[in-house]
C-alpha cells in the first residue's frame, strides 16, 4: 500500500487543502429554501471546476430541482471494475442563528475543528473524498480502477431532483461498487462501516375547530381548543411500554436477526448522556436503546404549534393547531401505508366536531447491505490499516433518501462509510468537523482506492462480478 506516500502528500498540501475546503464551505447551499437557488448553482459550478482541476471528467446534470455534479475517471477501461462514490453538497438551514458562535458560512478553526454549516454533513466528508481522489490520481503510477463520483444538491430536502433522473442516467451510474460517504463513527478511535439505514416518512397534521381565532375569555369553557385536542391525540400515540399505538404500525416489520448478528450493538449510555445532556430515554422496553435506534421503527413529533407563540401574551383559542410528525422505518415497511395508518388514527380518535387534515411528505424505504461483499471486506481492511484497530459493523437510525434507488440503478454492491462523529452537531448550531477526522477520512479513502486497484492488478478479476449476483446483494431484507 502507498499509505506513507499519501501521508507525505497530505502534509505537503495542507495549506491548499484547507483553503479550498473553506471556499467550499462558504457557499450557503441550503436546499430547503428557494432563495438560495443561485448559491446552490454556484456551488455546483465550483465543484465541477474543481473536479476538472484534479483530473476528473466533470458534468453538471440538470434536474427538476437542483443540479447534480458528476465526475469520472474511466481510463482503466471497460474490462476493469468501477467504483461509484456518493456525496451531497447541500446543507441544512442555520437557525437558530443566535446560537452560533460564528457566522455559519464563514468557517473558523477552533481546537483543530472547522466550525461551519456543512463542515461535517456533508461538505467535510465530500471534500476529503475529493482530496483523496486528487492525491490518488497524482501519485498512482498505474490505475486499474474506474472511478465515478456523484454529488447531489438536495439530500437535505428529499433528493427529488436526482430521483427524477436516475433511470435516464442509469448507464453513467452503472458500477460494480458503491460507497455512500455520508455515515460516521461513534468515536474517533472506533472504526466502523455502516450496513444499513432506516427509511423516512414525514407528514403535517392540521387540527381545526373554528373559522377564526377566538377570545379565550368569551369562548373559554365553550369551544374546544384545537391545541388541547391535538396534544391529547399525540399523547396517545404511544403505549406505556414505548410501543407505537398506531394500528398496523408494526404489521410489515420482519425479523432482522441474521443481519443484526453481524452488528456491534454496543451503546454507552453514560457517555451518551455526557455528550448530549440527555437524561430521559424513550424506547420499546423489550428492546435495547441501540436496537430501538437501528433496528426498530419509531415515531416522533418534530414540531407543534397553534395560537400565539410570540413574546408577550395573547388570550386566544386558536382556530387551528398543527403538528409535524416523522417516522423512521425499517425494511419491508411501506411509507405511504404507514402515513395512511397515522392519518386514520387522528381522524378516528379526534373529538366530535374537530376537523383533521394532513399533508404527506416524501417517503423513503429502509436500506441494508451485507458484510460479506468484497467492497465491505475491502473497506474494513482500509479502516484497520489506517486506524490500527479492528473495524466493526454498525447501522444508522437516520436516512439518506436516495441510497436504495441509487444502489438499484447502479447494480452495485453497496456500503455506507465515513468518519463524521455523533458529536459534530450536524443539523444544529455550531456544526464542526475535526481536521484529525478529515485526515483519517482522506487516508482511508486513498487506502481503499489503492486496495481496489491492486486487487485487479494482481489478477482478481472477480471484482467485476455479474449484474444478477450484484442485484441479489442489494435487495432489501
Amino acid at each position: 500500500m502507498q499509505t506513507l506516500d499519501f501521508k507525505d502528500w497530505y502534509k505537503n498540501h495542507q495549506e491548499r487543502i484547507l483553503s479550498d475546503f473553506f471556499t467550499f464551505l462558504r457557499f450557503p447551499s441550503i436546499s430547503t429554501n428557494k432563495k438560495y437557488e443561485q448559491d446552490i448553482r454556484k456551488t455546483a459550478s465550483w465543484l465541477s471546476e474543481y473536479m476538472k482541476e484534479i483530473g476528473l471528467e466533470a458534468d453538471i446534470w440538470e434536474t427538476s430541482h437542483f443540479p447534480v455534479v458528476f465526475g469520472s475517471y474511466l481510463k482503466a477501461g471497460p474490462n476493469r471494475p468501477t467504483l461509484l462514490i456518493y456525496h451531497h453538497y447541500d446543507v441544512q438551514p442555520t437557525d437558530p442563528l443566535d446560537l452560533w458562535e460564528n457566522d455559519p458560512f464563514e468557517p473558523v478553526i477552533k481546537k483543530n475543528c472547522v466550525y461551519a454549516r456543512g463542515a461535517s454533513d456533508n461538505k467535510g466528508q465530500c471534500f476529503y473524498s475529493l482530496t483523496a481522489l486528487k492525491a490518488y490520481l497524482e501519485l498512482s503510477d498505474r490505475i486499474e480502477l474506474n472511478i465515478k463520483i456523484v454529488i447531489e444538491g438536495e439530500e437535505e430536502s428529499s433528493s427529488k431532483g436526482i430521483k427524477g433522473i436516475l433511470k435516464a442516467k442509469a448507464q453513467e451510474l452503472k458500477s460494480d461498487y458503491l460507497i455512500v460517504v455520508d455515515a460516521g463513527l461513534s468515536h474517533i478511535e472506533s472504526p466502523a462501516i455502516t450496513l444499513g439505514m432506516r427509511g423516512l416518512l414525514s407528514l403535517e397534521i392540521e387540527c381545526k375547530n373554528s373559522s377564526v381565532d377566538l377570545h379565550s375569555g368569551v369562548h373559554g369553557g365553550i369551544a374546544l381548543n384545537p391545541n388541547r385536542a391535538l396534544a391529547a391525540l399525540i399523547a396517545n400515540m404511544w403505549e406505556p411500554s414505548g410501543r407505537v399505538a398506531i394500528p398496523h404500525f408494526y404489521e410489515d416489520v420482519e425479523s432482522v436477526k441474521k443481519w443484526r448478528d453481524s452488528l456491534d450493538m454496543t451503546f454507552d449510555q453514560d457517555l451518551y448522556t455526557k455528550d448530549f445532556g440527555v437524561h430521559a430515554f424513550s424506547h420499546e422496553k423489550e428492546y435495547s436503546l441501540r436496537e430501538s435506534n437501528w433496528l426498530r421503527p419509531c415515531l416522533e413529533v418534530n414540531g407543534m404549534w397553534g395560537g400565539y407563540i410570540e413574546s408577550g401574551f395573547k388570550t386566544v383559542i386558536p382556530s387551528k393547531a398543527y403538528a409535524k410528525i416523522s417516522c423512521r422505518l425499517v425494511p419491508n415497511q411501506n411509507p405511504q401505508k404507514i402515513a395512511q395508518n397515522i392519518i386514520e388514527y387522528f381522524k378516528k380518535n379526534a373529538p366530535s366536531g374537530i376537523e383533521i387534515s394532513a399533508e404527506i411528505g416524501e417517503g423513503y424505504k429502509a436500506f441494508c447491505c451485507f458484510a460479506d461483499s468484497l467492497i465491505a471486506k475491502s473497506a474494513v481492511l482500509a479502516y484497520e490499516e489506517i486506524f490500527k484497530k479492528p473495524c466493526k459493523y454498525t447501522a444508522c437510525g437516520a436516512t439518506v433518501p436516495i441510497v436504495p434507488e441509487l444502489a438499484a440503478v447502479s447494480t452495485a454492491e453497496t456500503i455506507l462509510m465515513g468518519v463524521a462523529l455523533e458529536t459534530d452537531n450536524i443539523h444544529a448550531p455550531n456544526e464542526h468537523f475535526s481536521m484529525d477526522c478529515f485526515k483519517l477520512g482522506f487516508l482511508v479513502m486513498t487506502n481503499l482506492l489503492t486496495r481496489l486497484s491492486q486487487r485487479v492488478e494482481q489478477g482478481e478479476d472477480s471484482l467485476c462480478g455479474n449484474a444478477t449476483e450484484k442485484e441479489r446483494r442489494i435487495k432489501k431484507l
